[in-house]
């Protein structure tokens, strides 16, 4: 009869002298503290997940929702412990989604490009790599690329009773070519 031997087994006593002196514990701090602290430790650990980039394939944004070439490359999904999910997005020229709004809003950051957002009412506003974009809850809104240039940005979003957005109708070629206001 052979055992399985936990692998965890071996590396726990190190564990327990590594966050000793990251906590800085000394011999002043009660066991009961340094247990409790140190089982912290051990579940971080244990509870770390790696996705490993290309793992989920890519996807073509569906024509109902989106107008043009739209590529969603997904990154994380909501799950029982986390409610947010994440996805980059990249538009070709001219393409851009149809009017929608998010439960709980959305974070986009833009990773590469040129392109273009708007929240209904304001202007359309020009976004470029290193913005940070923050959607509110409930405002109906578009992100897309520039007329000429493609766009990719990273799309965060948190689930609300497992729904994250409302689609609503397609932006118009009119409301697309809105005069941009350039961020800069």
């Amino acid at each position: 009869m052979s055992t399985t031997k936990n692998p965890l087994a071996d590396f726990a006593p190190k564990l327990v002298e590594i966050t000793d002196k990251v906590l800085g514990f000394t011999s002043n701090h009660g066991a009961a503290e340094r247990t409790d602290m140190n089982m912290v430790a051990a579940a971080t650990v244990v509870s770390l997940s790696i996705a490993p980039a290309g793992t989920q394939p890519s996807q073509k944004a569906p024509a109902e929702y989106f107008t043009g070439s739209v590529r969603i490359d997904p990154l994380f999904q909501a799950n029982d412990t986390r409610r947010a999910s994440g996805s980059y997005v990249t538009f070709e020229p001219g393409a851009r989604t149809a009017w929608h709004t998010h439960p709980l809003g959305q974070t986009l950051i833009v990773t590469a490009g040129v392109g273009r957002v708007q929240i209904e009412g304001g202007p359309v506003e020009e976004i470029r790599p290193g913005d940070v974009i923050w959607i509110p809850p409930g405002r109906r809104h578009w992100h897309g690329a520039s007329p000429t240039t493609a766009m990719t940005h990273l799309a965060i979003q948190e689930h609300l009773n497992g729904k994250v957005v409302d689609w609503m109708d397609k932006v118009t070629d009119e409301q697309y070519a809105g005069v941009s206001t350039p961020s800069r």
